[in-house]
């Protein structure tokens, strides 16, 4: 394998799921085969300094295809002796690809999540889109909800050598027994059902629709507990919205918790819970739900939303349950079956482990990249 130039906006220590992906992508590459370009973040040098692989930053906290990032990456490619490129989500910076060939990069892969469906669905990023797919030599998609929408963008050809790409687990890391223990004495949750969601506070991911459902859990079963794990401009109105459903008192909010403690926080739940739904007329859905995933290599039955690729991340009706991410209804179904059942619970967190180590295991991911990127 040759060495690969990692172009990306997405990287930590900034948060999220697509920095997660990446990281997770490019850190299990061969050693030396590596060298990312990415934006400046608050962190960045300490996190950069325990990175087996060099991290340049550029100067600002967004890098967009003009002419100034052209320039670097190129730069970049040529110092580094780079003959493949690796785009860490394919819109926009893939509209650099063929600066980048031009440049000797013999082989381009681009990696798609959640926001090129947005951008397939808009004349013009759509274009934008074609444009990247036939100047690159593979997009890679989450799963089949995205391919067919990323499919209608692309050209016939660019379409035919899309392949599918979904992040993985570190399953030694997410595991039963990873401190839960004290994070339930910590937060006073023991002796009680606990019920998790781990994300950005946002509209999408549905905690609004876990709070309003929950005065008929606590109906069925009063010792229930909601921990909240995260932050977002959505945290204030979540907050209202706790104390005007009266149920503040059993809600527990986290805050944002460093990636090194989440671990223990989903070993102290007993149930995984995210409700996503789609919005803004399809433009903004769930490009996969790794927390789903996580929660599963924990252990965690899971109740996810039916919301763009999150299916794809449960075996429904073993695992755990997909679920209309709106439907107040049936999110508070799923959660009273699993937390009044605990065996119920037991045998489907059992399932989704099994899963989770048999299919998403990040070498398994990272041996897929590393074939993609030889060709």
């Amino acid at each position: 394998m040759g060495k690969t130039l990692v172009v990306t906006n997405d990287f930590p220590p900034r948060r999220g799921g697509i920095q997660s992906f990446v990281h997770g992508l490019v850190s299990r590459l061969p050693a030396g085969s590596v060298v990312v370009y990415a934006p400046s973040w608050d962190g960045a040098a300490q996190f950069d300094a325990g990175q087996p692989m060099p991290v340049i930053r550029h100067p600002t906290s967004l890098m967009l295809p003009v002419p100034s990032v052209t320039r670097r990456a190129v730069a970049l490619l040529e110092e580094h002796g780079c003959d493949g490129v690796l785009f860490g989500a394919a819109a926009p910076l893939g509209l650099l690809a063929p600066a980048l060939r031009r440049a000797g990069a013999k082989r381009i892969v681009a990696v798609t999540h959640g926001h090129e469906a947005g951008w397939a669905a808009l004349p013009g990023a759509r274009s934008l889109l074609h444009r990247i797919g036939d100047a690159v030599d593979v997009v890679t998609y989450l799963g089949e909800y995205f391919r067919v929408r990323l499919a209608r963008a692309l050209s016939a050809g660019a379409a035919a050598r899309m392949v599918r790409l979904a992040p993985g687990v570190d399953v030694e890391t997410f595991r039963p027994g990873a401190g839960g223990a004290a994070v339930r004495q910590r937060l006073g949750l023991d002796g009680h059902p606990v019920v998790l969601c781990v994300s950005r506070l946002v509209p999408r991911k549905g905690q609004d629709t876990l709070l309003r459902c929950w005065p008929e859990v606590l109906a069925a079963a009063p010792e229930a507990r909601l921990l909240l794990v995260g932050s977002g401009p959505f945290e204030k109105d979540l907050h209202i919205l706790a104390e005007r459903l009266r149920v503040a008192g059993s809600v527990h909010f986290a805050g944002p918790v460093p990636g090194p403690d989440l671990p223990a926080y989903y070993d102290a739940a007993d149930v995984f819970a995210m409700p996503c739904r789609t919005r803004r007329r399809g433009l903004d859905v769930e490009g996969l739900g790794i927390v789903y995933l996580e929660a599963s290599a924990t252990g965690l039955p899971v109740i996810g939303g039916d919301s763009g690729g999150a299916p794809d991340a449960i075996l429904d009706g073993e695992s755990g349950y997909v679920v209309p991410g709106d439907s107040v209804p049936a999110v508070a179904d799923r959660i009273i079956q699993l937390v009044t059942d605990p065996a119920r619970a037991k045998a489907m967190g059992e399932k989704g482990l099994a899963w989770v180590q048999q299919e998403w295991r990040w070498d398994l991911v990272a041996g897929r990249l590393e074939q993609l990127l030889r060709g």
